[in-house]
C-alpha cells in the first residue's frame, strides 16, 4: 500500500493525465492540492513510483504517465464516485421518457446516448431471449397470407416475428391457434425446443409450428449494438494503434465475449491488458448489468483510451443501465 504522500502524488498524475493526455511534470504536481511539497520531493517521489510500476516516463525529459497498474489503484483506492452533471441526467431522463417501439431499436438509440454522454465508444448487449420464459403468445391475422406471432417474455422483452401462411386462415381459427400455443408454449423458454403436439387438424397443426418455428429461430438474434467508434479514433496518436481498437469494435463476438468476461470475473473497469483482448491493450472498459426484476438481462458499457475518465465513466454506466432496467420492466419495448 502506498503511503499518503505517494499516494496524493499519484492520484495528481492520474487526474493531470486524463484532462491534458501530456506526461506531468515535477513542477505541476508540486502545486496540486494535497501535495505541497518542494518539486525535488516530488521528482523523488515520483522516481519510486516508477519503480514500483505506478508512472511511466515515456522519454528521459519528458514527466510521467500512469501505467495499467497506477490506473488500477486509482480505480480501487482513490477515485471517488463520480456523478453525472445535470445536462447529462436531463437528457438521459428525458430519452427514456420518449423511447418506445421495437427493442433493437431502443438499444441501438440507447447505444447512441450512451456514446454522447460519455465521449466514448458505448456497447449494448441486448436482454437474450432465452434465458426467459414464456408469458404469453398470440397469432395475429394482417393481411391476406400474412399473420405475425407475438410472444410476451419474463424479461420485459416482447418478441414477434412475422409468419406468412400457406393461405388465408379466419380470425376464428387464428383464435384456436393462440390458444393451443398458450396451452403449450407458456412457462417454457423459446430455445427448449418445445413441440406443440398435434391437434388433428392438418391447418391449424401448419400455422402452430410455423408460428413456434417462427419465434424460436428468433432467439439466435444476439441484440449487441457499438457506437463511437470515431471518438476512439481520435483517441489514439498511433495508428496501428487506431486500426486494432476499430477492428476490435467492428467483430460483435469480440464485444461481447469482453463485456461478458469483465462482468464474470466480478469486475466493473477493465484497464489495458487486464481484459485480455489484445487488439484493446490501450483501452480500458467500464461495464454495468443491466437488471430486471432481479435478473441480468443485458449489460452497457464504455470503452475508452486507459486515461479515461474513471468515475465519469461509472456514474455514466450506473445511470444508463439502470434507466434501460427500469424501462424494460415496464414492458417499453417490442423486439422483432
Amino acid at each position: 500500500m502506498l503511503d499518503e504522500r505517494k499516494t496524493a502524488i499519484l492520484r495528481a498524475v492520474v487526474q493531470e493525465y486524463i484532462t491534458t493526455a501530456q506526461p506531468v511534470g515535477s513542477t505541476h504536481i508540486a502545486n496540486a492540492p494535497g501535495v505541497r511539497v518542494s518539486s525535488a520531493t516530488v521528482r523523488n517521489e515520483m522516481a519510486v513510483l516508477e519503480q514500483e510500476g505506478y508512472l511511466a516516463q515515456p522519454h528521459t525529459s519528458a514527466g510521467r504517465i500512469p501505467t495499467d497498474k497506477g490506473y488500477r489503484f486509482f480505480v480501487d483506492h482513490m477515485a471517488q464516485p463520480g456523478r453525472l452533471d445535470t445536462q447529462a441526467t436531463q437528457q438521459v431522463g428525458a430519452f427514456f421518457e420518449t423511447a418506445h417501439g421495437r427493442l433493437e431499436e431502443l438499444l441501438h438509440q440507447t447505444t447512441n446516448l450512451l456514446a454522447q454522454v460519455s465521449h466514448h465508444a458505448a456497447v449494448v448487449v441486448g436482454p437474450r431471449a432465452e434465458i426467459a420464459v414464456v408469458r404469453s403468445v398470440q397469432v395475429v391475422g394482417l393481411v391476406g397470407r400474412h399473420v405475425t406471432v407475438v410472444a410476451v417474455l419474463s424479461n420485459g422483452v416482447v418478441e414477434n416475428q412475422p409468419v406468412e401462411l400457406a393461405g388465408e386462415i379466419s380470425e376464428v381459427r387464428l383464435a384456436a391457434v393462440t390458444a393451443h400455443l398458450q396451452a403449450h408454449m407458456v412457462g417454457r423458454a423459446l430455445d427448449s425446443g418445445v413441440r406443440i403436439p398435434p391437434t388433428g387438424d392438418r391447418e391449424l397443426d401448419a400455422v402452430c409450428t410455423a408460428a413456434a418455428g417462427a419465434l424460436e429461430g428468433s432467439v439466435a438474434d444476439e441484440h449487441v449494438f457499438v457506437q463511437g467508434a470515431a471518438t476512439m479514433a481520435h483517441a489514439f496518436d498511433a495508428v496501428d494503434t487506431v486500426r486494432s481498437v476499430l477492428r476490435a469494435l467492428e467483430q460483435q463476438y469480440v464485444m461481447v465475449t469482453l463485456v461478458r468476461d469483465v462482468l464474470d470475473r466480478g469486475l466493473s473497469v477493465a484497464i489495458g491488458a487486464e481484459h485480455g483482448v489484445e487488439p484493446l491493450a490501450a483501452c480500458s472498459v467500464v461495464v454495468k448489468p443491466v437488471f430486471v426484476d432481479g435478473e441480468q438481462v443485458g449489460t452497457v458499457g464504455v470503452l475508452g483510451p486507459t486515461r479515461m475518465d474513471y468515475p465519469q465513466a461509472l456514474a455514466t454506466v450506473e445511470v444508463v443501465s439502470d434507466r434501460l432496467g427500469r424501462h424494460l420492466s415496464d414492458g417499453g419495448s417490442a423486439s422483432g
